[in-house]
């Protein structure tokens, strides 16, 4: 089977879907989705999207830049911060305008109801209640079902991205001529893999916490985008700079793990050891409001001295109908475990949460290989640097979102279908009847990732790790060029060359610096 389109879109988040939405307008688009449409990770993002919308009252372009570059610890793209956060207004539009509802304050219903989050000076988080993406992939989702130019596969998931190489061309990294031309997906209904050409493909696949024993991700997020780039020779930039949050419910027999939005401390929560004394003042002044590295750190090291798998955040000293309102979801998560957050302190413990590098892109949402765009969490735009300032996020998927829609439409003048690509060939392949080899490697990946390549690192745990890892690659290629394909096999071949790059980038950066923390670094 083969598909042709003037724009493919790969994932169906909110930097995909909002793509879509604008290029739309100018030719056919096809989105693909590994699962359901509404599966992402946007849907689980909870706190909401950081913006400054009224520069004329306390607020400023000026301190959020500053903002994100002080969480970014110094090595945040200065253009690229200022580009995306002087578009946040325009971002807001356009949300609305698709159908996203933003919480206002109950006294003036004109005006937003703005949170703050750790490492920001201001309230200037939108949010709806306590699940902002959830809202923000409903209204997109039902936007781009309606669109007459918009196809939507579900189910089909990404395997390789198409280029001169499938014509026999020796493509090498850091070429400037390698040219996208679609991708090959796999039909997960049918188990065909399906040729997709396209004059514009736009990669929005999200992040990997699944690299992890512990995250707040879903469990699409596998890294797909990260290593489908890689394999094409393409360039993948700040891989070392994985974000944990600080705050997800401890509940063990869950996965992934239930977030608790860091709007909870901004909204006055405090941090307790399991004596119940407070402790974030002893590792930053700003304490529980401090960046996320800093928090997650924190945490990491009180558990490690007390022996315990988790600390507690405490709400009860708040208004319990003014909590129950701000957040009725994480409300009624915990009652279902049977805490009552007005009465009870709430279990936590930080998890893997979001990548701050990825897919090097330029400011117009270009990666190095062309005719192929990028947004979301799968890009490094330099916007986050070393670290992610809370809420961002969101932000930043549609403003490039929006930057890459504008140079495709320009661009994809310059492009025609790639007529000479061949179907996928699986010739003397056969279905594996060994799932074991898989399951098993997906647990011991999550676990060496976990133990050695997490909040804090050493050279001998990263070398430990790369070795480790070295030996599940080499029998995973064995067992993917011996099978057909099947999305656990996929998943487990993108996660281990995934992991590969964040133990490579974390080894040849030896200072600590953001989220990236060596615990033996040379003072």
């Amino acid at each position: 089977m083969r598909i042709t389109t003037d724009y493919l879109v790969i994932g169906s988040g909110l930097a995909g879907l909002s793509f879509a939405l604008k290029v739309a307008e100018t030719g056919t688009v096809t989105i693909i989705s590994k699962t359901k449409l509404d599966e992402t990770n946007t849907s689980y993002a909870q706190g909401g999207i950081a913006a400054v919308l009224n520069t004329s009252k306390s607020d400023s372009f000026d301190k959020h830049i500053e903002d994100t570059l002080i969480a970014g610890a110094g090595i945040c793209d200065r253009k690229a911060v200022e580009k995306v956060i002087e578009y946040a207004p325009h971002a807001i539009t356009d949300l609305i305008s698709w159908g996203t509802q933003f919480d206002k304050e109950d006294e003036n219903k004109s005006a937003f109801d703005l949170h703050r989050e750790g490492g920001h000076s201001m309230h200037r988080i939108l949010h709806h209640q306590d699940n902002t993406g959830f809202e923000v992939q409903r209204a997109l989702c039902e936007k781009v079902r309606g669109h007459k130019n918009i196809t939507i596969y579900e189910n089909f998931f990404a395997v390789d991205l198409i280029t001169q190489h499938h014509s026999g061309m020796l493509v090498k990294r850091h070429l400037t001529e390698i040219k996208c031309f679609g991708a090959y997906a796999l039909d997960l209904n049918t188990h065909k893999v399906v040729t997709i050409l396209a004059k514009a493909t736009m990669l929005a696949t999200g992040g990997a916490g699944q690299l992890f024993s512990t995250t707040t991700n879903p469990v699409v997020a596998t890294g797909d985008g990260f290593a489908m780039v890689y394999r094409a020779k393409g360039i993948v930039d700040n891989m070392e700079f994985v974000q944990f949050h600080p705050t997800a419910l401890y509940n063990p027999s869950e996965s992934p793990n239930f977030l608790i939005t860091e709007a909870m401390r901004g909204f006055g929560a405090i941090l307790r050891d399991k004596e119940g004394v407070a402790f974030m003042t002893k590792y930053d002044e700003r304490g529980n409001l401090a960046p996320r590295d800093i928090v997650a750190r924190a945490i990491d090291n009180e558990m490690k001295k007390s022996g315990e798998d988790h600390v507690y955040l405490d709400c009860t000293h708040l208004d319990s109908e003014a909590l129950k309102e701000h957040f009725p979801h994480i409300y009624k998560k915990c009652l279902s475990i049977g805490i009552d957050i007005t009465k009870e302190m709430i279990p936590v413990t930080p998890a893997a949460h979001y990548f701050c590098g990825g897919v090097k892109v330029d400011l117009e949402g270009r990666t190095s290989i062309k005719y192929l765009y990028a947004a979301g969490e799968t890009t490094c735009t330099g916007l986050h640097g070393g670290n992610r300032l809370a809420s961002n996020s969101l932000l930043e998927a549609i403003a490039y979102a929006d930057f890459a829609s504008k140079a495709a439409m320009k661009e994809i003048k310059e492009n025609d279908w790639q007529k000479d690509i061949p179907d996928w060939n699986d010739e003397g392949t056969s279905h594996t009847e060994e799932m074991v080899l898989i399951t098993q490697s997906l647990k011991e990946v999550k676990q060496i990732m976990s133990n050695y390549v997490g909040i804090v690192r050493s050279q001998v745990r990263l070398k430990r790790a790369f070795n480790r890892l070295w030996t599940i690659y080499s029998e995973t290629e064995e067992l993917y060029q011996q099978s057909k394909l099947s999305r656990k096999l996929c998943e487990l071949r993108n996660l281990v060359q995934v992991g590969y790059l964040v133990i490579k980038a974390a080894r040849a950066r030896k200072e600590s610096v953001g989220a990236h923390y060596m615990a033996d670094e040379k003072k």
